[in-house]
């Protein structure tokens, strides 16, 4: 056999019969060790960061895959994080938002963009460039990236309990159906997948709502370092697992 085909080229006609997760949510972590690991600066290392989302987006529309969240910056990094860093973050973002508004890729694969999270805390030329994106792809559906920036899975749940008490008078019932009409992206399917990289294990405050009945897989590797086989392997793990949900 050739030396080209890949493990991805041999095993993808296989997971694309079988049972490909409709949603995958990734928490991307594990840049900054990655920076310490090569002698790397945290530009640098967030660089191979972005370029590995975009890698990874590519990945999952050829699996298939419709909806895609990425938690990009939560809302305890937005606070904790030192000016420096965020600086870096922020540029890098402005970037990564504005090549995704002209990224013909995203145009030919109608590829929708949606933004959650408390943006009113970005700066202001970030919240212009997420309402151009929302905005540009809008009509699009074929397939789904969601980022989440300044974010926080506990605050959409308060956030969307406020709504609940501000809309909905004392006589209504709120069961499941009418608490989800509150989140921040309602008509999103919950994550089949969850993956985190660099090892740790816990899903930080992502998707807490959502994720109750989701599959999670860790991966060992630093975000900047997962490879098209990790996601492949992720994806037949999660295809000898049993989904009970709750049964």
């Amino acid at each position: 056999m050739s030396n080209k085909y890949t493990y991805r080229d041999l095993k993808v006609a296989r997971y694309i019969k079988g049972r490909i997760p409709r949603h995958i949510g990734v928490i991307p972590d594990g840049n900054r060790r990655y920076a310490k690991k090569y002698g790397l600066t945290y530009l640098e290392a967030y660089q191979h960061g972005v370029e590995k989302a975009q890698d990874f987006a590519e990945w999952c529309r050829e699996l298939g895959i419709k909806y895609l969240t990425y938690y990009s910056l939560s809302l305890e990094n937005l606070k904790n994080r030192s000016s420096s860093e965020l600086d870096i973050l922020f540029k890098l973002m402005e970037q990564y938002l504005k090549k995704m508004l002209y990224d013909e890729r995203i145009h030919r694969e109608h590829v929708r963009i949606r933004v959650a999270g408390r943006l009113e805390k970005l700066p202001s030329n970030i919240q212009q460039l997420i309402k151009e994106l929302e905005k540009a792809t809008a009509s699009y559906d074929r397939y789904h990236i969601i980022l989440l920036i300044a974010y926080s899975g506990r605050l959409e749940i308060i956030d969307a309990v406020r709504k609940i008490l501000t809309n909905i008078s004392g006589s209504c019932n709120v069961n499941e159906e009418v608490f989800r009409r509150y989140l921040y992206i309602p008509e999103i399917p919950d994550p089949d997948l969850i993956l985190r990289t660099s090892g740790e294990m816990r899903i930080s405050n992502f998707l807490i709502w959502q994720s109750a009945y989701s599959e999670l897989i860790f991966i060992k590797k630093y975000w900047p370092e997962i490879t098209k086989e990790d996601l492949i392997r992720a994806i037949e793990e999660y295809q000898h697992r049993e989904r009970r949900f709750g049964r």
